[in-house]
């Protein structure tokens, strides 16, 4: 098991550039977070898309005097906002789970910084105790 390293005053650009090299702070949750808004986005303009294509179908088919391309049009645009629906729910669980990962993994870390520090502290008192 690795030892936490010891903390000094470096700064703040110092202390951003050995957490970054370090891998000691876990940047990841700020990068999910944006790739969680960059996947919606790409989400909702394929709802968009879907929407297009449904009234897209229904103008091309009213054009003819035909109606049947607007009874067509209803459950592309109803299964697209489903689906749609479904992915923006999905892309959230997927999302989720990695900063869940990512919070377990920082939850260990500062465990394993707690224990290290009562362990030291038991030291020094057993250190006490015996002198």
């Amino acid at each position: 098991m690795r030892l936490p390293t010891q903390s000094t005053d470096r700064g703040l650009s110092g202390r951003l550039l050995w957490d970054l090299l370090t891998f000691d702070k876990l940047m990841t949750n700020s990068v999910v977070h944006l790739i969680y808004w960059a996947g919606l986005a790409i989400i909702v303009l394929m709802g968009f898309g879907m929407v297009g294509a449904a009234v897209g179908v229904a103008l091309r088919e009213a054009t003819g005097g035909n109606f049947m391309g607007v009874l067509l049009a209803i459950p592309l645009l109803v299964a697209g906002l489903i689906v749609l629906g479904a992915l923006a729910l999905l892309w959230r669980s997927f999302c989720e789970f990695y900063v869940a990962i990512f919070k377990i993994s920082e939850d260990l870390a500062a465990l394993r910084e707690q224990s290290t520090a009562d362990q030291a502290k038991a030291r020094a008192l057993n250190q006490t105790v015996h002198r």
